[in-house]
């Protein structure tokens, strides 16, 4: 799991009614493709709570929410469009100026507007609280000095009188420091406040959702006016105490996320930290030469530096306006010219003449250039009327969005510098909520709403761990969600032959590693052969491409073997982000169907080869723990009846990878009864796309998507049972999503099923799992994390569905996540109990570690097969569409084709690879 999933904020809910487009596209695709005889199905509805779970030893809780009281009101929210324009009637498109132009309206027209207040979005939406005069009302706003970047004309970098101001558009001529605007808002529909109740209630409807969305937007309005950062729900003020530097010109932001909630004890105000990343402010060379690591501007290299650089807003001297970077000048200060305009005389007559930027500012600023002579300008004027500034005399300004990929190091600092104990957590919330005064908020007064300054008291329930298995049938319990196999068998062991250690370039003593993994290996039980050959990479291949090193060592290895080894232990000279590690894969698992583990040498111990050695006892077929009820078949329900039990997840591309095709994963368990043995089924699909398009893809006679697989391998690996039970653990979805995935992603796996067998009617379980949320729990006179198997299913779940939270794993670092279940559809007819008790389980069975994890280890599974198979590609090869996998890129509707991956090999397909 990524670990930076507990900063960032969820996506903004969306309204039942809007339905994210490509979902959509693919919905009609389906519609499309279905015979016209075929009835339409009637749509699935979410499923409500079934009872309260009440096994487990009770325990009392505090949870980030803060109480909401509210005055149900008889009026409505009028919702108008905001249509914004400039005189010349081109639109407004830049963000940030509409807030400042809502609020001059507000403030000259307060009077015509009956004094109401606004709660606005900063776009195109706008709400009152009871109508304005007009259906439509327009106005015109003037605002003096709005910041956008006065330059003066032709170019030039600085203003003169006989120029007119620089603005977003055209440039009119007027006083120098005024803009004009002409706004519309236009009646676009009405919310009953009384619909905030229905929310409450559980009964959530197109108003009910808008109500709520209403009063989200007055949260933004009012962090807003603040001077806040806002990132979805997410706020973050200038003050340096929250900034962390993270290198490379980068620092990490904490905020706070605060939305408002519908939960079983009325309504509730979610508040949590959060964090983001931003530009270090300051001078802009001082985060170039961060940003490249370089110690010299002369070192920059200015491509990279463009990059970095576009859209980011500076400050730039002496007039210190507000201008954002669209590019580089293509020439350096002293060689880049541009048509100055000068006045000739008093009369009125004014001729142009053709001036380098040095120049300018020398002779006509009376500034000399320090170092930015033999430097590219900054160009921060429109792509076709340019507006150059030299490098030193731009500053950053204070809370610019950093949104490209972090590097690994970036990352691990962020994590670490973002880590709050419990007690430390609570204390910055309740700071937070005090520092905001919501209650001051006339808004927020006017919805007749008032915040309650305590965290909700909860009652929560710690279940029981399962007990577990090792092998020579030693059963044990865990303790604290931790378990320890130092003196214990594995439970089914693997032998270690036909094997050999590559080495790529790793500095380390290959003879004592083999011989510490042997000891810990016969002490786990392992059958461990000697390794036929230690093949070491030729020195000279060291700083070859990566291709050319991983078919050199396979060509090695043909030489060095007398056939195909079942096992390569892959030495790598990096502990992250190797660049060896994705071609080797692809190598081992697609080409030639050997399974393969990688470790970097560095630090490594007793304890580390221990976990190298669970890994390798699970890809080569082994399973290190069991859980009791799976060796008695005692699971409530799931060993009754074939259970297949499927994992599946999408990943997507880090951020500044946005046209990287997303990657989707099903893992599926075999070898029922069994619980603890999942393979994995991984395809490519468009940027972005968070619902599965590959499920069913019926070609001719076949089907090639992702399901078949499964149901098929389950068929075979069970004693030729199809599954009478398909329980589905679905990640990575928005609650504005559940009903797609019901409608669509659950219709093409029953459709794959009836593709096998039309007479074959098996029972379906949907259940969606969340670690974005920001709900989080307290233990009350306690300073330590929540206990392993704490479950919450009162008081801040939602009114009517059926979810819970729970906490599986000991939070050893920062403060424990809880996982948030909801139960979209159960024809099993799960009770709570049965179903909290079974997800429990299943974070017992990961094979990887001897702890409980925070999630079902299906999930996790389909987070590793996604993570490693999309190593197979590497994102600068997106252009090659080359495939093994049934001919050329799949393409969902309405967007481009992709490249799909290779197949894994035969031998390796039903495998653990992932693990």
């Amino acid at each position: 799991m990524d670990p930076l999933e507990e900063e960032l904020p969820p996506p903004p809910p969306l309204p039942p009614n809007v339905v994210p487009i490509r979902a959509e596209d693919a919905a009609a695709a389906d519609a499309n493709d279905a015979p016209p005889d075929k009835p339409t199905k009637p749509k699935r509805l979410l499923m409500a709570r079934p009872g309260l779970g009440k096994k487990g030893l009770p325990i009392q809780l505090l949870a980030n929410h803060y109480k909401v009281s509210v005055k149900i009101s008889e009026d409505f929210f009028h919702h108008y469009n905001v249509i914004m324009k400039y005189e010349d009637d081109t639109l407004v498109d830049g963000k940030g100026v509409g807030r400042k132009v809502i609020d001059k309206l507000q403030h000259t027209y307060r009077a015509e507007l009956l004094n109401k207040d606004f709660a606005y979005d900063g776009e195109k939406s706008l709400f009152t609280i009871g109508a304005l005069p007009q259906v439509n009302n327009e106005f015109t706003v003037v605002l003096e000095d709005i910041g956008t970047g006065k330059s003066a004309a032709n170019g030039s970098p600085g203003g003169n009188d006989s120029s007119p101001g620089g603005g977003d558009k055209k440039r009119v001529r007027r006083p120098y420091q005024t803009k004009t605007f002409k706004v519309e808002l236009c009646l676009a529909g009405k919310i009953p406040m009384a619909a905030i109740g229905q929310a409450i209630r559980g009964q959530e409807s197109e108003n009910s959702m808008e109500a709520l969305r209403v009063l989200d937007i007055i949260l933004r309005q009012h962090s807003a006016k603040q001077g806040c950062l806002l990132v979805r729900q997410s706020f973050f003020h200038n003050n340096p105490n929250s900034f962390v530097d993270l290198g490379g010109g980068v620092m990490g932001c904490r905020g706070f996320h605060s939305s408002f909630r519908g939960t079983q004890s009325g309504l509730s105000l979610n508040v949590d930290v959060s964090t983001t990343m931003i530009v270090k402010p300051g001078p802009l060379i001082d985060f170039l030469l961060a940003n490249q690591k370089v110690d010299h501007p002369n070192r920059i290299d200015w491509p990279k530096a463009k990059r970095a650089l576009k859209n980011l807003r500076i400050k730039a001297a002496p007039t210190n306006s507000e201008l954002k970077i669209i590019g580089l000048s293509d020439r350096n200060c002293n060689e880049q010219t541009f048509p100055l305009r000068q006045r000739n005389g008093n009369n009125g007559d004014t001729n142009t003449v053709e001036i380098t930027v040095s120049d300018y500012y020398r002779v006509h600023r009376g500034i000399e250039l320090k170092y930015s002579d033999n430097l590219p300008c900054i160009n921060a004027g429109r792509l076709k009327r340019p507006t150059y500034f030299p490098v030193e005399l731009c500053t950053l300004v204070p809370l610019q969005r950093y949104t490209k990929a972090l590097s690994t190091l970036q990352r691990s600092s962020l994590v670490e510098k973002s880590r709050q104990k419990p007690q430390e957590r609570m204390s910055t919330l309740n700071d937070a909520l005090k520092r905001s005064n919501y209650d001051s908020d006339s808004m927020l007064k006017a919805c007749g709403i008032s915040i309650s300054q305590n965290f909700t008291q909860i009652e929560g329930r710690v279940l029981q761990a399962p007990k577990m298995r090792a092998g020579n049938n030693e059963e044990f319990l865990p303790r604290n969600g931790r378990w320890n196999l130092a003196n214990k068998k594995l439970i089914k062991t693997c032998a270690i032959s036909r094997w050999s250690v590559v080495n790529f370039s790793a500095r380390c003593d290959v003879q004592g590693l083999v011989r510490d993994l042997k000891r810990l290996a016969i002490g786990k039980g392992l059958e461990f052969e000697d390794p036929h050959a230690i093949i070491e990479e030729h020195p000279s291949k060291r700083r070859a491409p990566v291709s050319v090193r991983v078919e050199e060592m396979f060509e090695q290895i043909k030489q060095k073997l007398p056939g195909a080894p079942r096992f390569l232990l892959c030495l790598l000279p990096e502990r992250k982000n190797c660049e060896v590690y994705g071609p080797w894969k692809r190598k081992c698992l697609a080409e030639f169907g050997i399974v393969t583990q990688c470790l970097a040498p560095a630090r490594v111990n007793d304890n580390y080869l221990n976990n190298v050695l669970l890994k390798i006892n699970a890809k080569l077929g082994g399973l290190n723990t069991l859980l009791q009820v799976e060796v008695s078949r005692g699971i409530p329900i799931v060993s009754e009846a074939p259970t297949i039990i499927l994992g599946m997840d999408v990943s997507h591309g880090q951020p500044g990878q946005s046209d990287r095709p997303s990657i989707a994963a099903v893992v599926s368990s075999r070898e029922w009864p069994l619980i603890s043995r999942y393979r994995a089924t991984v395809h490519t699909q468009s940027p972005k796309l968070e619902m599965m398009s590959s499920l069913f893809k019926p070609r001719g006679t076949e089907d090639d998507g992702l399901i078949r697989e499964s149901l098929i391998d389950f068929y075979t690996s069970s004693g030729k049972r199809k599954p009478d039970q398909v329980i589905i653990f679905r990640d990575g979805v928005s609650e504005s999503q559940f009903t797609q995935v019901i409608n669509i992603e659950l219709e093409q796996i029953i459709e794959a099923c009836k593709f096998l067998d039309d007479k074959w009617e098996p029972k379906f379980t949907l259940i969606v799992a969340q670690k974005n949320h920001h709900t989080k729990f307290f233990q009350t006179g306690s300073p330590e994390n929540v206990p392993p198997g704490t479950v919450v299913d009162k008081q801040v779940c939602h009114p009517k569905n059926f979810d819970f939270y729970m906490c599986a794993h000991a939070g050893m670092i920062g403060t424990s996540r809880p996982t948030h279940y909801h139960v979209l559809h159960d024809e099993i007819s799960f009770t709570a109990d049965a179903l909290q008790d079974f997800v429990h389980s299943l974070s017992y069975v990961y094979q990887r570690s001897t702890t409980a994890i925070s999630i079902v280890a299906p999930i996790a599974y389909a987070h590793l097969a996604a993570a490693q198979v999309g190593t197979f590609m590497k994102f600068e090869d997106m252009s090659d569409a080359s495939s093994s996998q049934g001919g050329g890129g799949h393409t969902s509707a309405g967007s481009v084709s992709v490249p799909e991956l290779p197949r894994l090999h035969e031998k390796v397909r039903s495998t653990m690879f992932f693990c």
